[in-house]
């Protein structure tokens, strides 16, 4: 079995601020500890669960050269291996090869949920909404989205009790979620203590690949619209005069494509 586990660090337990999320400082680098083992809990949890190839992503945008390098190697499970792309959603060899079922980790909340811990999407400074054919979503969709191409379910999603809301909504029931925190703002949260989150973690992957078949790969529609809308219209500019991108509005610009990943890599490429 091959088992993709994409992660982000925002949804890991026991972090709530921005300065737990990027930056050179001394909170940032307790954060790092924090997410790298929820990903070690994840490991081990594919690992009983029968994986013999395990991958991960870490999809977090840090900041500088820590975007996208956030986890700790030194301290990562050894039966995985980790990928240290450029740009989001840049890697897809893994799931072009065939992969069987994918794992979220430390996911977080859409943009505009009340209690969503830290929630945004893509950019908690640029973008305000994302649609798939109408359909709101946040990057939980995305990565889903970018699983469900290459016919790679998603099976597990971990983070606060809003995010594993919102997976359950876009995904469906069988879908396994573990949360490791509720909001209570978007910068409060009641945690689950570390040790025990991470063996919540283990479990919940574990329990998630015992059916390869409880969630069917996620697929926005065919042909696919993808709608963003901006916080400014300033923020859209770069977008313009792309092929296959039409702005349609002073915040709202439009990329269509003949399936998603056309049309996602037409404005984010």
């Amino acid at each position: 079995m091959r088992v993709h586990i994409i992660s982000d660090i925002e949804g890991v337990a026991g972090i709530v601020k921005w300065a737990q999320t990027g930056g050179d400082q001394t909170l940032y680098h307790e954060g790092r500890k924090l997410y790298t083992e929820e990903i070690n809990a994840a490991v081990r949890g594919a690992k009983a669960a029968g994986a013999k190839e395990i991958v991960v992503v870490d999809c977090h945008g840090a900041g500088g050269d820590y975007t996208f390098n956030s986890l700790l190697p030194a301290e990562l499970d050894p039966d995985c291996e980790f990928v240290v792309q450029n740009e989001w959603t840049e890697y897809t060899e893994f799931l072009e090869e065939g992969c069987d079922a994918a794992l979220f980790v430390g996911m977080h909340a859409m943009a505009g949920t009340p209690d969503g811990v830290l929630s945004h999407t893509v950019s908690s400074q640029a973008w305000q909404n994302l649609r798939f054919n109408g359909t709101l979503v946040g990057e939980t969709g995305i990565n889903a989205a970018l699983c469900g191409h290459w016919g790679c379910p998603v099976l597990l999603v971990t983070g606060d009790r809003a995010v594993c809301r919102e997976g359950r909504t876009l995904l469906g029931e069988g879908l396994t979620t573990v949360e490791v925190k509720v909001g209570l703002g978007r910068f409060s949260a009641r945690n689950i203590p570390a040790v025990r989150a991470r063996e919540m973690i283990e479990a919940g992957a574990k329990r998630a690949l015992k059916d390869l078949k409880a969630v069917q790969p996620y697929d926005p529609g065919r042909p696919c619209e993808i709608e963003i809308e901006f916080t400014s219209p300033d923020r859209l500019e770069e977008y313009r005069n792309r092929k296959n991108v039409e702005v349609t509005g002073p915040r709202l610009i439009v990329a269509r494509g003949d399936d998603w990943w056309q049309a996602w890599s037409s404005f984010y490429f």
